[in-house]
């Protein structure tokens, strides 16, 4: 495998560009053995696609997604479109012979998700999903909390990701908010993946889901004058049972579109007898552990720039979004060299099913006001 990972991408918008930025920061990594260039993009929109020829390695801007897939200069193709069209470029990308880092939630479906998941398995292509949060330092630090067998017996483990945008009733219709281009597991599918992905690296897997889901707005503003019907689930509160080390401990999974005050929010937290973590990005330099001694107490640990993966950057700074994105897509890289040792890895097209499973179990239990097994 060459030592360059030259990149396609389909699906210009925001994550679309987000990629391009991290590739052209590329050079912040120390001592990464594999180098990435963005040669090749995607999109139906002349606005999108001329924003790309700022990016002096690109050599094709094509509307055509085929015509991408048949270039020799692409190995690696990024997804980042609706996910109705999940599954049918998804599996042009394998069938074409390259590599895949998918945009969540991995199909529009769990049959979607399971279809790709076959389809990668079958090509033996490298395929990997995006969840970019897990690669902040604080997450990190409550991964390593986790795994290291201080916390005591687990009492309870919470994982949630709000947004608060969609409290205003004016905001206009997007495909987000229809079950025909984003499906109808709603939120979860648009925000899940990110709050799964900690608890299924360190094995907490759902035996059981009882599901509140909430619809607030049915309709928004079509953006032509008119009124659009919004039928997806805005909120969705998961109550989980899994089980760790020969013990069932409860679980909570929340993403959330209304959440008052949060903006892109996402948070773990995991509390045990003998200890406790828990990080927020509201905090983004703030890791909270809890100790129990004769007198018990929550402190503060003040993080700087502690990444995976090691770069320029002074470690008494602080990361941001493009920071971890930029770590997310080195994890992808360095697995697919064979270099990610025990570093933590992006998700797999396994833990994506599971999280559709997960996700397919949540409607069946809201339907019916009864916890579902998994």
């Amino acid at each position: 495998m060459s030592n360059v990972m030259r990149v396609g991408i389909i699906g210009g918008g925001l994550m679309g560009r987000e990629a391009a930025s991290a590739f052209g920061r590329w050079f912040v990594l120390e001592d990464f053995p594999v180098k990435a260039e963005l040669v090749a993009v995607c999109d139906l929109q002349d606005k999108l696609l001329d924003w790309f020829r700022q990016v002096p390695t690109v050599k094709l801007l094509t509307k055509d997604h085929h015509e991408l897939l048949r270039s020799a200069d692409v190995d690696v193709v990024y997804v980042a479109v609706p996910h109705h069209l999940h599954a049918p470029i998804y599996l042009d990308v394998l069938a074409a012979g390259k590599d895949l880092l998918a945009e969540k939630p991995f199909g529009i479906d769990l049959a979607g998700a399971r279809r790709i998941r076959d389809a990668a398995s079958t090509s033996g292509r490298f395929v990997r999903c995006s969840s970019e949060f897990p690669f902040l330092p604080g997450a990190q630090r409550v991964v390593q909390a986790a795994r290291s067998g201080k916390l005591g017996k687990l009492l309870e483990i919470r994982s949630c990701f709000w947004h608060a945008s969609d409290l205003d009733p004016a905001k206009p219709v997007n495909w987000k908010r229809q079950v025909k281009t984003c499906g109808e597991i709603g939120v979860m599918g648009d925000l899940g993946m990110h709050v799964v992905h900690v608890p299924f690296r360190l094995g907490w897997n759902p035996k059981r889901v009882y599901a509140q889901l909430q619809k607030i707005y049915t309709q928004r503003p079509d953006g032509k004058g008119g009124m659009a019907e919004c039928d997806t689930w805005d909120n969705a509160m998961l109550h989980c049972e899994v089980e760790v080390e020969g013990r069932e401990v409860p679980m909570r999974l929340e993403t959330k579109r209304m959440a008052p005050g949060a903006t892109n929010t996402w948070s773990v937290e995991v509390l045990g007898t003998d200890g406790g973590v828990r990080y927020s990005t509201a905090e983004p330099k703030s890791l909270w552990v809890f100790e129990r001694h004769k007198e018990q107490q929550w402190s503060r640990i003040e993080l700087g720039f502690q990444t995976p993966f090691q770069t320029i950057t002074g470690g008494i700074f602080e990361p941001g979004f493009p920071d971890c994105f930029l770590q997310m897509w080195a994890a992808y890289a360095a697995e697919r060299a064979g270099a990610l040792g025990d570093k933590f890895g992006c998700v797999t097209p396994d833990e994506a099913v599971r999280s559709h499973e997960l996700f397919a179990a949540a409607l069946r239990s809201h339907a019916t006001k009864a916890a579902v097994a998994l």
